[in-house]
């Protein structure tokens, strides 16, 4: 029971880790992308249905481990590649599917208390913390140095220039156009709704 638990205690880590990922994403599209407040409640409700998709996955996989567990009973010859089982192989595919299924029922634990939903929120949130510090210590540090500070500066120099012309340049020139597609839009509709109104008069 040793090995099994451990390995239930890995899973679990692992799938907490990728769920934790999951928020953190939500978290950093909704409060900077969407400009939205931190709520811990909506986040709550993303980390119930991340570990649910990830119970759901380890679900899945024992379905899966079971199906090669019986088709591997009984067959004795040798075996032609990574996932082509023998009967030697039923005892250790068993194991792995019970893991599984224990992951999935301790995932689907954590949906049912708030504490844990409340930890890996705040996890999260630190993390996506984390995430938007180092962008902004980055940026301060390029940005704010002076030529005369930064030894790689004219090498880098040629390296800024083309990175502009490629990339911030073409952005603006493609906002620009957009703009300009907005205000002819616009300009037409009004004189569509000119039109029409002028239509009206002459009909009166």
């Amino acid at each position: 029971m040793g090995r099994t638990a451990d390995a239930i205690a890995e899973g679990v880590a692992i799938a907490t880790a990728a769920a934790r990922l999951a928020v953190k994403n939500h978290i950093l599209v909704g409060t900077i992308a969407q400009g939205g407040a931190f709520d811990i409640e909506r986040y709550s409700d993303d980390a119930r249905e991340a570990l649910l998709a990830m119970a759901k996955e380890s679900e899945q996989a024992a379905e899966m481990l079971e199906k090669l567990r019986k088709k591997a009973r009984g067959r004795h010859s040798d075996s032609h590649g990574t996932h082509d089982y023998r009967d030697r192989d039923v005892r250790n595919l068993k194991r792995r599917a019970r893991q599984s299924l224990g992951v999935a029922a301790k995932l689907r634990e954590m949906t049912q208390d708030p504490e844990a939903l409340r930890a890996l929120v705040e996890d999260a949130r630190a993390a996506a913390w984390a995430d938007v510090r180092g962008n902004l210590d980055r940026r301060l540090r390029v940005e704010g140095m002076r030529p005369d500070q930064d030894p790689e500066y004219e090498k880098m120099r040629e390296a800024r220039m083309q990175a502009l012309k490629l990339v911030d340049l073409q952005a603006l020139s493609s906002q620009q156009r957009a703009r300009r597609k907005r205000a002819k839009a616009a300009e037409k509709a009004a004189e569509k709704a000119a039109r029409k109104a002028a239509d009206r008069g002459v009909g009166a």
